[in-house]
């Protein structure tokens, strides 16, 4: 715990989504991220589902996905893409104050995986917890990663975003089996220096639970505890409906984006770099097209990686970083939206 955890220090949060002044700024110290080896092409997909390469790229844009081994357990990759955070950041798990990772597909449902990370990680017995926002769940974690710091708390906050998915997955459905993919991604986030121009300068976050119906996973809740009948509906796999998401995704991310360029006085120009939630070429293509941006400042990787929910937006930022295409001193705007249906924005400098 920081020894500045006593200060006292104004309210951090407007509605607006605009921190309020306060002596800290949050900064990426470090990325990190893991795909597993075992890939899942179109190829593949076309001897388990009625379907072929053309009609998967053409509605998706991917091309392949990537599979966890067998034992191979949502925390073991998220362990991978933390390490390499911490690493990148040159830090250590001893130097972590918490631990959020954001996952729908965690080990268990209890302990969360938080603790079982932290446990594999060697970290210190800091506060851990999961967060359930699917494929928004990135954007919200690092929005709550970014109070504990302003309001100086804690200094190093390890944010994990991991799925492994298949399981929850049905082959025999071509609208969703041709979609999803296993990966984790982490970022450092960091109480920055008071010289250091690295910050998160605000993040939009939203949720319409009215809209929930529209991507559930049904059993293993006390609605529905998991039982052989529950298995025998189906009712263990994901279940979408697909057109109603594309309209709202659309929709969603455009708005939690423009919120952010409003908030901060800024435009679409002053943005070097746009990460969206990599759930689908067209959505991405069509959030892009709403703001005029050039395709070349847009970081997309869905082709290689398909629908990896809460894992997508930390990956493609560190994939992006590690290339090269993301410097420092870059405006990023991470955007994404899930089941719930959640949506968010996030707009840093990195």
């Amino acid at each position: 715990m920081s020894d500045t955890a006593n200060t006292e220090i104004s309210n951090v949060q407007h509605a607006s989504g605009k921190p309020s002044p306060t002596p800290y700024q949050t900064k990426i110290s470090g990325t990190g991220s893991y795909l597993p080896e075992k890939l899942l092409t179109n190829a593949d997909l076309e001897k388990m589902v009625e379907t072929n390469d053309a009609w998967i790229v053409e509605r998706t844009g991917i091309r392949h996905r990537h599979i966890a081994a067998e034992g191979q357990f949502t925390s073991d990759i998220g362990l991978i893409a933390a390490q390499r955070a911490l690493e990148a950041a040159g830090l250590t798990a001893q130097d972590i104050d918490m631990i959020i990772f954001s996952t729908v597909s965690g080990d268990q449902p209890t302990p969360s995986t938080a603790c079982v990370l932290q446990h594999k990680l060697g970290a210190r017995n800091v506060m851990a917890f999961d967060l359930n926002a699917a494929c928004s769940g990135f954007v919200y974690g690092l929005s709550v990663a970014d109070q504990f710091i302003r309001t100086g708390l804690y200094r190093h906050v390890l944010v994990v975003g991991a799925e492994v998915l298949h399981p929850f997955v049905n082959y025999k459905d071509r609208e969703t089996c041709i979609l999803f993919g296993d990966g984790a991604g982490a970022v450092i986030a960091s109480r920055a220096e008071s010289n250091d121009p690295s910050k998160i300068y605000s993040m939009h976050m939203r949720a319409d639970g009215s809209l929930g119906e529209l991507f559930m996973l049904k059993a293993g809740g006390s609605a529905i505890p998991m039982s052989v009948e529950a298995v025998e509906k189906g009712l263990n796999y994901l279940s979408m409906r697909g057109r109603e998401i594309f309209k709202h995704a659309v929709r969603t991310m455009s708005d939690v984006c423009q919120q952010a360029l409003d908030v901060n006085g800024m435009t679409m120009d002053q943005i070097q770099w746009l990460i969206p939630h990599q759930a689908n070429l067209r959505i991405i293509d069509a959030v892009g097209k709403h703001f005029g941006i050039p395709a070349e400042k847009v970081i997309v990787n869905v082709h290689d990686t398909g629908n990896t929910s809460a894992a997508t937006v930390p990956v493609a930022f560190d994939e992006a970083v590690r290339d090269g295409r993301i410097k420092r001193g870059d405006n990023v705007l991470l955007t994404a939206f899930g089941s719930g249906l959640t949506s968010g924005s996030l707009l840093l400098k990195f």
